[in-house]
């Protein structure tokens, strides 16, 4: 299951990473911040289904929106949910994670009793990387040219 999910993350990052993403500017910034977080249930069970679903993805937008990051990629399965989004260079991968199971969390539970059988909506664990528009070693050959090494 485990290598059947992370094929199917590889694929799904590619396919998504198609789309050109240009380096957003702010006052004293230049940057291109996008993080691909997976969560999941606790005891993985497939939940996320319908009602549900709709909801839960109505609420990630939601708190994404009110905090200023752009939603890439929103993917809810039913036994986990996929997360690629854009953030600014002061938001860390475990605060966007954080926000977002918070939020659905109290308002799931508090809309669809049948969630409170679960111990909690939410595992601990959840899985981050970050992305971006060049590879590791067009960084490599760009800082070695600073260096006067190229």
């Amino acid at each position: 299951m485990a290598l059947a999910l992370a094929l199917w993350s590889r694929i799904w990052y590619y396919d998504t990473m198609k789309q050109t993403l240009e380096y957003q500017r702010d006052e004293h910034h230049v940057h291109l911040i996008v993080y691909h977080l997976i969560w999941c249930p606790r005891r993985r069970k497939p939940v996320l289904v319908e009602k549900i679903a709709e909801r839960c993805q109505q609420v990630i937008e939601q708190k994404c929106q009110e905090k200023g990051w752009q939603i890439l990629t929103l993917a809810i399965q039913p036994d986990h949910i996929h997360l690629f989004v854009r953030c600014f260079p002061s938001t860390s991968a475990s605060e966007v994670v954080k926000e977002c199971k918070g939020i659905t969390s109290f308002v799931l539970r508090k809309e669809f009793p049948v969630l409170l059988k679960l111990p909690s909506m939410w595992t601990r664990s959840y899985f981050a990387s970050t992305a971006g528009t060049i590879s590791q070693e067009t960084i490599q050959k760009y800082i070695d040219a600073q260096k006067g090494l190229r």
